[in-house]
Parts: structure tokens; C-alpha cells; sequence
């Protein structure tokens, strides 16, 4: 079991950003990704840390961007510190399984989101319109229920606050239509591959995000994908449309904190250590679930 992380500042190279979990380090055309122990919810970075969660996030992305590479190129380089250059290669005890050399490509401006099932901000939009991502639902659907087909639903990225959600008509001004076009093609296609497979694994995955770029011209996928941070996943055997589902990711963390008379904005409230317990768990039953594998 990997040493907790806080954050990489052991690493002596640019910082390229600071996510609220990830810390990345500029190698010039490439990136080097870390994925630290610190969680956030609403938003909001927490004081404490999640044991293992780095790892899991780092592997699991790790997993479905070499599964998936046959669907559209990523970013990926390396994922075993021994080949890192500058280096990097000598902090290989503390990089192991929560880092990622990745190429630097040119981000879009969009998170691409596909829901196959109607729960989070679909619910909202469908109980006061009917539509989810614009598009006319069904009457009569309930929470969790799967829809007729998976939808695209894409949004915003903005640099601080809660993305906003939009029309595919709004992406393709964004974007250009054809670029929108093949972003929502390629983002359909990576769902149903996942979804197809976590259901092997008695896992329904109900939504997930991609963030897509450019290099040389060439359609690239980036950041994460199919991690319990950028996904909904839920327990196939205890699946019951008409109320919340029984998940893998956050969303455990998530209820617990609206039990709390909090405002959602800093400081945090501190989390017991039941439930830093519980979500470590959470994480954990996700990755080896998915993988077939035991944590390392």
C-alpha cells in the first residue's frame, strides 16, 4: 500500500496546474500527472486525505485508456516511472501507481458527458421540462431509470464554480460542428463499450465525463476516464429505479455531508474516520471490481 499523499512538491519541475486532486508537472511536451489522497466534494477540498484513493483513480484510468485505445487515441505515454525522463525515475517509489506521463495536447473547452441513466442534474432537468440535455424524454421516468438511449449531454469547463450545462447546438458554435460532431460520436462510443463491460462486472456505469483535445490535428482523449471521480457507478444486484442507487463513487461521501448543517463553501467540515473508512472502501471495491485485480 502506497504512503498517503497530500501533494508532489517533492518533484522539482514547473507546476503545470493544481487540481483539487491532481498535481501536474510540466516536462515540456509532456506531462507528468500525479494523483494525490485529497478529495473533494461540491467543490470543496477537504483537510483529509483518502487512503489508496490516488492509486485507485491513477489505475483505473490507467485500465480504460489502454482498453479503450482502439476506440480514439489518448494522451497516455507512460504509466511506470522506471521509463520517466528527468529524472523522475528515482522518485519511482513514490510515483508508482498514482502517476501518468502523458503528452500535452490542446485541450477543448468542453466536458463531454453522456448519461445512460436519469439521476444528478438530468433528474433536475427532466422533472422540470421533460428533456434531458434538451432532448425529449419519455414521460412517466423515474430516478435512476436507464433511458432509451444514451445521451450526450455536454458542458462548460470553468476555471472556478460549477460547469454549465449546454446544448449540443451550443457545442457545435463552440466548437465547429464537425469537431462537435465527432466529440459526441467518440464520447457515445466510449459509454457503450464501458457500460457494456462494467455490467460484466455486475456494475452499472449510469454517467461519466471525458475531456477531449487536439495534437497534431488528431482527436485526443485526456485527463481521466471511467474513474469513480469522473463516473456513476452503481451495484447491479441491488439496482431499484425510484430512489438513489447504491454507488461506488463520491456520492457516499456526498450524502453523508448533507446530513451536516453545511453551506457547501470553505472550510469543510472534518470527516471522521468512519467515514474516511468508508470511502477508502468505496474506491477500493471500485477498482478491483472493474479490474478483475487486487490492489497492489
Amino acid at each position: 500500500m502506497n504512503k498517503l499523499m497530500r501533494q508532489a512538491d517533492f518533484i522539482q519541475l514547473p507546476l503545470y496546474v493544481k487540481g483539487k486532486v491532481r498535481d501536474v508537472y510540466d516536462l515540456g511536451d509532456q506531462l507528468l500527472i500525479v494523483v494525490t489522497d485529497r478529495i473533494s466534494a461540491f467543490d470543496v477540498v477537504f483537510e483529509e486525505l483518502i487512503p489508496d484513493k490516488g492509486v485507485v483513480l491513477n489505475s483505473i484510468a490507467a485500465f480504460w485508456f489502454e482498453r479503450t485505445g482502439k476506440i480514439v487515441a489518448n494522451h497516455v505515454v507512460a504509466t511506470d516511472p522506471a521509463a520517466y525522463p528527468l529524472g523522475l525515475s528515482s522518485y519511482a517509489d513514490q510515483l508508482a501507481g498514482r502517476s501518468m506521463l502523458v503528452r500535452k495536447i490542446d485541450m477543448l473547452p468542453a466536458e463531454c458527458i453522456v448519461r445512460g441513466y436519469l439521476e444528478g442534474s438530468a433528474l433536475k432537468e427532466y422533472k422540470a421540462f421533460g428533456t434531458v440535455g434538451g432532448i425529449r424524454m419519455p414521460a412517466g421516468l423515474r430516478q435512476a431509470d436507464r433511458l432509451p438511449e444514451p445521451v450526450f449531454t455536454p458542458s462548460t469547463k470553468e476555471s472556478s464554480g460549477h460547469d454549465i450545462n449546454i446544448t449540443f447546438e451550443q457545442l457545435s458554435q463552440l466548437l465547429g460542428g464537425e469537431l462537435a460532431g465527432e466529440i459526441r460520436a467518440r464520447s457515445l462510443e466510449l459509454y457503450r463499450e464501458a457500460s457494456a463491460y462494467a455490467l460484466s462486472r455486475g456494475i452499472i456505469l449510469a454517467d461519466t465525463k471525458f475531456e477531449f483535445g487536439r495534437l497534431d490535428g488528431q482527436l485526443v482523449l485526456g485527463d481521466e476516464i471511467f474513474t469513480p471521480d469522473s463516473s456513476r457507478f452503481w451495484e447491479l444486484n441491488e439496482y431499484e429505479p425510484g430512489r438513489a442507487q447504491k454507488s461506488f463513487d463520491k456520492q457516499y461521501l456526498r450524502e453523508w455531508l448533507e446530513t451536516l448543517d453545511w453551506d457547501k463553501t470553505p472550510p469543510p467540515p472534518a470527516l471522521p474516520e468512519p467515514v474516511i473508512a468508508a470511502t477508502a472502501a468505496k474506491y477500493r471495491e471500485a477498482y478491483e471490481r472493474l479490474t478483475g485485480k487486487t490492489l497492489p
